[in-house]
Parts: C-alpha cells; sequence; structure tokens
C-alpha cells in the first residue's frame, strides 16, 4: 500500500514560495520526511525514468491463481492483478526516495508546524476517463467510502483522519485526532481518488467484474474473469506529461494470464505465452531456465541489486490455537526447521537467513540495545521476556548437514518446560492429553518442498504436521478469517514504519477479518511500541523505537523466519529497452518500454525458428 515512509522533524516543501509567517503552513508541490526531496522544483522526470522511451507494444504478463473482482479496495474476493494502474493518487511516491511524495492529482499540499492537517489543492486538469474533473467531493467521498466499506486495513491506516472538508473550489483539507503523527499527511496524499458520480448507487462492498470508472494511465479493456484480464493504455491520459510520469507507462496494454501455479507459469514463460518474469522461487532460477530460447539468446536472464527494506518472512503460528499460546513451544518448534540444509540442498546457497522483522535496513534490531533502546525498554521490565535485555535474537541454526539431534534435544527440553512430553511417540500435553497435531496451510505448491523436510523433523518430536495446499480464494478466505494453525507469513516493511503497523501487530486487529495480524498478536506492551514508532518525533527516535519493537516481536517468538534475497531476479524476452538507472526500492519494470527493432527481430527469430 505504502511506498518508502519515514518521520523527522523537517518537512521540507519543494515549491518555491516566500517566506512564510510563523503560524502559516508550508505550502509546495513535493514533502519528504527525511530533509528534502531528491529533485528540485521545475525537475522535468525522474533520473529513472527515459523521457524519449518509445509507447507502444502490447506485453503480457502472468499471475497465480484466480480472480472474482475488480475492486481491490474491499475486504471481498480476490482482486485482478494489475488494478493498481486504473487508479490515480493525491501525490507520487517516488521509489527512489525515503518516503518522498510529489503532487499528483494534488497540484499544491499544505501542512502547519503541527502536523494538525494537511490540506491538498487539487490541480484543474485532472480527469476521469469519462472526462469529468476530478473534485474536491470525490476526494470526501472516497475517504469516507474506504473508512465505512472498504477493506478493514484502511479504517486503520486512517483512524486518525477525523475530518475531510472543502475549503476552496479545488482545495481539500483534513483535520487529524490523537497525538501528533508526522506522517498522516503523507499518508492521506497516498488515498486513491475514486468518483462518486460512478459508485453512487452501487454496492462497493460487493465483488464485481464491471470495469471500473477511474483516472490512471490505464483502463480495463476486457475481462476473462478468473482467466485473465487486459489493460489498455489510456493516450489521453491527463498527467501524461507531468514529471512524476514522464517517460513512464510506455506499454500499449498490458495482459495478465492466469496459471494455476508458478511451476506451470515458469514452461508457459519459456514456450513465449507471456513476456516478463520476477523469479522467486531460487530452484527454478538455478535449474529452471534452460531451453532452446534461452540457448538461442532470445530471453534474457539477470539479477538487479536493489535497497529495498525486505521485511519478514516466515512461519507464522496462530497464537489463537491454544497449542500455540506458550512462547516456549513456538521457540521449541522452531528448532525443528533446518534452514542451513534448505538453503544449501533447496536452494543452492541463494539467501540469507532473516533475523529481523525490518531486515535489511538500519530500522532492524542487532547486539544488545543500545542505551536509547534502554530507555524505551526499561519501563516494559518484567512484562517481556528477559532476554530481550540480555541477549541479541538469533534463530536457531545447523550444520547443514542434516543431523539436527542437537537442535531436537533443545527443542524437548523446551517442551518440558512448557508441560509437554512424548508419550506413545506422541507429544502430548500432560494436562490436557491434548497431542499436537496441526496443518500447515499453502497457496504455493513450490513451497511443499521445503516444508515436508520440517515436517518430518516433527515428527521425530512426536509432532504431526499436516500439509495443505489450496487454491488462492481459499487460501486468502481463510486467512482473512484466521482460519489455519500454521502458514507462510510476508509482512513488508519500508524504511520508514508507521501506521500500518497496528495492522500487522496490535490487540484491536488481533480479531478483525482481514487483518494482518495473522499471528493474533494481543499483547498490551507490543501496542504501546507500536504507538510509539507512530509519534516519534524525528529519525533517531524512529529508529530506536523500531528496534525496541523489533526485540519484543523477535523474542515473542511469533514467526520462524524464513529468508531473503537483495536482487530482484528478472527473465524476459528479448524485446525490451530499459533506463540505464534502477530506483533504489523497486524494479521500476513501468519506465521499460518495448523497444521496435529489438520486437521485430525477436519475432523474425520466432518465425525462423517455427520454420
Amino acid at each position: 500500500m505504502r511506498g518508502v515512509m519515514g518521520a523527522s522533524l523537517l518537512i521540507q516543501l519543494l515549491a518555491a514560495v516566500a517566506p512564510a509567517a510563523a503560524d502559516d503552513p508550508w505550502v509546495g508541490s513535493a514533502v519528504a520526511l527525511h530533509g528534502e526531496p531528491g529533485y528540485a522544483p521545475g525537475f522535468t522526470h525522474f533520473d529513472f525514468a527515459n523521457p524519449d522511451a518509445p509507447v507502444g507494444g502490447d506485453v503480457k504478463l502472468s499471475a497465480i491463481g484466480t480472480f472474482d473482482t475488480l475492486n481491490p479496495y474491499t475486504l471481498k474476493g480476490v482482486s485482478a492483478a494489475g488494478l493498481g494502474l486504473v487508479y490515480d493518487q493525491l501525490t507520487y511516491n517516488s521509489p527512489d526516495e525515503a518516503f518522498t511524495e510529489y503532487g499528483l492529482v494534488a497540484e499544491t499540499i499544505e501542512i502547519p508546524e503541527d502536523h494538525s492537517w494537511v490540506a491538498f489543492t487539487l490541480r484543474p486538469e485532472a480527469r476521469f476517463h469519462d472526462g469529468e474533473p476530478i473534485k474536491v467531493e470525490d476526494v470526501i467521498y472516497t475517504l469516507e467510502l474506504l473508512k465505512t466499506q472498504g477493506h478493514p486495513f484502511y479504517r486503520a491506516y486512517y483512524a486518525n483522519v477525523a475530518q475531510a472538508e472543502q475549503v476552496g473550489e479545488r482545495k481539500v483539507k483534513f483535520t487529524f485526532s490523537g497525538d501528533t503523527n508526522r506522517e498522516l499527511p503523507l499518508i492521506v496524499g497516498q488515498m486513491p481518488v475514486l468518483p462518486k458520480h460512478y459508485w453512487e448507487g452501487r454496492e462497493f462492498d460487493k465483488t464485481t467484474l464491471d470495469p471500473p470508472l477511474g483516472s490512471g494511465p490505464y483502463r480495463v479493456k476486457s475481462v476473462d474473469p478468473g482467466r485473465s484480464i487486459v489493460y489498455q493504455r489510456v493516450d489521453d491520459y491527463w498527467a501524461r506529461d507531468l514529471p512524476v510520469h514522464r517517460g513512464e507507462y510506455n506499454f500499449a496494454s498490458l495482459r495478465y494470464d492466469y496459471y494455476r501455479d508458478s511451476t506451470v507459469a515458469l514452461e508457459a514463460f519459456k514456450a513465449g505465452e507471456y513476456d516478463f518474469r520476477n523469479e522467486n522461487a531460487s530452484k527454478s532460477w538455478a535449474t529452471g531456465y534452460e531451453g532452446p530460447a534461452l540457448t538461442a539468446g532470445l530471453i534474457k536472464k539477470v539479477e538487479i541489486e536493489n535497497q529495498r527494506p525486505t521485511g519478514m518472512q516466515g512461519f507464522v503460528f496462530n497464537t489463537r490455537r491454544t497449542m500455540f499460546q506458550d512462547p516456549r513451544v513456538r521457540e521449541a518448534v522452531a528448532y525443528a526447521f533446518d534452514f542451513e540444509w534448505t538453503n544449501k540442498a533447496l536452494f543452492y546457497d541463494a539467501y540469507a537467513r532473516t533475523s529481523s522483522y525490518f531486515s535489511n535496513s538500519e530500522l532492524a534490531s542487532q547486539g544488545l540495545p543500545s542505551e536509547t533502546e534502554l530507555e524505551v525498554l526499561e519501563p516494559y521490565r518484567g512484562r517481556i521476556p528477559d532476554r530481550v535485555f540480555t541477549s541479541e535474537y538469533a534463530p536457531p541454526t545447523t550444520d547443514g548437514s542434516g543431523n539436527i539431534r542437537r537442535n531436537l534435544r533443545t527443542a524437548l527440553q523446551l517442551l518440558k518446560e512448557a508441560g509437554w512430553e512424548v508419550v506413545d511417540g506422541k507429544l502430548t500435553e500432560t494436562k490436557t492429553g491434548q497431542v499436537m497435531a496441526f496443518e500447515m496451510l499453502l497457496v504455493q505448491p513450490t513451497f511443499e518442498r521445503v516444508v515436508l523436510p520440517f515436517k518430518k523433523n516433527l515428527q521425530r518430536l512426536g509432532v504431526d504436521m499436516n500439509v495443505r495446499t489450496v487454491d488462492t480464494a481459499q487460501y486468502q478466505k481463510r486467512l482473512d478469517d484466521f482460519d489455519f494453525d500454521m502458514t507462510v507469513l510476508a509482512i513488508g516493511q519500508s524504511l520508514s514504519p508507521g501506521n500500518e503497523q497496528r495492522d500487522f501487530w496490535t490487540t484491536d486487529k488481533a480479531e478483525q477479518p482481514g487483518s494482518r495480524n495473522l499471528a493474533g498478536i494481543r499483547d498490551p506492551v507490543v501496542d504501546e511500541l507500536v504507538e510509539l514508532v507512530i509519534a516519534a518525533p524525528d529519525r533517531d527516535s524512529l529508529i530506536t523505537r523500531t528496534r525496541a519493537l523489533d526485540r519484543v516481536l523477535l523474542w515473542g517468538h511469533y514467526v520462524i523466519p524464513n529468508w531473503h534475497t537483495r536482487v530482484f531476479r528478472v527473465a524476459y524476452w528479448d524485446k525490451f529497452g530499459r533506463p540505464d538507472v534502477t530506483p533504489r526500492y523497486a524494479l521500476g519494470f513501468n519506465n521499460w518500454w518495448v523497444d521496435p527493432e529489438k520486437a521485430a527481430a525477436l519475432e523474425a527469430r520466432r518465425r525462423s525458428r517455427r520454420n
């Protein structure tokens, strides 16, 4: 949802304005929460965009599973890939900067020194695809719609947006409640603008396959429900020549074809059924890209480095289940996962082990708590694990040989302390007689090869883990309803965490269907630390408070950390051109283009091979 975010004492606005009086708001066309925006007033395009890129060419992409709705803003249904291309936001997040926003639908931004409100003046040329202007009433309507009928995420995200009102012909003002929250003006800037005249009289909270009315660079051209969706470039797109979009969205059309699983999708890619693939499976990257097209050089295979925080991927415990409510049990189960063997035997040593919820960033905790971290943590001593103060968290390790007897002995000791013992080969809770048996819920069959060795190790502890892979719709429904024992958690993080942390970890979200608090964390300390992160007055305090939150989450043993990589692994048929510069925090595929000469040469070589 959000881009790379942050908080600091200084907000620097780009517009060239006269010095404001002490009580006057800052006014400008761009805002950054880390020093100054990277582009000066009057810039013509981003460094990672080619303003002379040719426009045209049809591009085919892939998606996994299925979809049953074209409304991505509600809890119901599985939305189609690519729908974000249809809608414009008030501002545009630069993927090359740490939470910097440039005006898009909004021409100017106003923020007072106390950050108690933000006002946006809309561009007079901003239009929906039917030619109707984007009005203040559309912005106000969107906020109310998302907060009352949208996905539960939005209620948390905009919880402190108390009021939206029209204060000028093209100006809308958002007033905030609660303590100072320096990122709220930018959070509001990320809000898409939905057309009031389209949605009035329609059921927003229902699934729909009607092509929506938007204002973005693409519109929905055609839909084959559950199988494919095609987007057509809007030739008269109102923001085409704004600096934030110059050299972007160059493809004439984008088609997403859906495949049952990634294995089928990979074979379809090599057969030329679609053009571009972002590979997530290390085995496929190491061994799957073989065949005549690659040998002939028709397919390019490259790794593109990035500086994007990797967040946390891991096997998450549903602590709503009684068997997983004791952190000693969760810690013990983690000793049965052998990452080192998995990385060597299955991943070709392609990954690094994750040991932080904010990995690959300065926000990740490391070593023992610093003095400033201790100032945050000391008030909670006795309410959080003592090891938060005395030990650096590290997930269990092995020698990679596959022999994990030492780890299993440690696991059994922890389980004994928690009141479990092996009886007739089954791990049993001594008080209740409950046998530990649970289900690992998956949506990708390729993940089975990872969890089946984990299952085997658990069997040696007397634990019966059943592995179940379901389709996309069922998987999403079960996650929304917290109907699982264990599954794969994937929480991406930005450089500046904030309001979204409520949805990930807090008590209020533990029982709210559709929230990202899959673990079911209900800890008042975590709730308070999240609020401290949100209220951080400057960058240094944000780092300190986030590291403190990270330590408490890690020592809660809510997940078994998985792994991460710091490169994009992409393969594509040789028809594309791309800028020399890649954004630091994104792949930037929207800035690529179809090179007419390459496309013609590729088609000629394909024809010759067929003949």
